[in-house]
């Protein structure tokens, strides 16, 4: 974080243009955290350029919300041969995905907007497998707009105010990722044993 922080510092006037691009980047599954991007984004307008705090905010909306629509695109264009490419397979789980995409066509929204605060591969995964079911483009872009605005401003809020003290911030939000990532995991599991459950009832 204290190398993120310190490069850009040093282009402050054009940061809220390298996050922009940082973040469009993510949604290609470049290995880049959407979180820290958006950390560093508050700290900066709390610390060093409070003048380009909307400046910051904006570009961390869009890139954020822009680069889910880019994820959405690659999973409903190239589908199943996104497997076939080599580096892509290797960074993004076929499993996980349908598990993901399982756990979204039954709760829809919430899975959208639960999924925005777990980092660990899941965020993506949820948009490549929204375009891979060829979900409504429409009913995407609202349900993940409406999401997106509610994780960003308070992530983005909440970097602002701890400002320097981003450390404790860090420290407390991998707790929080961690604690939703494991209810997230657990509804999951639940919902698979109660499938199983119900299934074999049924015969």
């Amino acid at each position: 974080m204290e190398e993120i922080l310190t490069f850009f510092s040093q282009y402050a006037e054009y940061s809220h243009y390298l996050i922009f691009f940082a973040l469009m980047l993510a949604g290609l599954n470049v290995p880049i955290s959407e979180d820290l991007l958006i950390i560093t984004g508050g700290v900066l307008a709390s610390t060093i350029i409070p003048e380009n705090t909307e400046k910051l905010f904006i570009a961390i909306f869009l890139g954020c919300y822009l680069s889910d629509w880019e994820s959405y695109w690659v999973g409903r264009l190239l589908g199943p041969n996104l497997w076939k490419i080599p580096w892509f397979s290797r960074m993004v789980s076929k499993k996980r995905v349908e598990k993901v995409h399982s756990f979204y066509e039954k709760y829809g929204f919430l899975t959208l907007l639960i999924g925005r605060f777990i980092p660990f591969g899941v965020r993506n995964c949820l948009f490549l497998s929204a375009g891979l079911s060829k979900m409504n483009f429409l009913k995407f872009i609202i349900s993940d707009g409406i999401a997106c605005i509610i994780s960003n401003i308070a992530l983005f809020s909440l970097a602002y105010s701890f400002g320097k003290n981003y450390d404790k911030l860090l420290a407390y939000l991998r707790e929080v990722n961690i604690g939703v990532f494991s209810a997230f995991l657990l509804m999951i599991i639940s919902y698979t044993i109660w499938c199983f459950f119900r299934n074999k009832a049924s015969r």
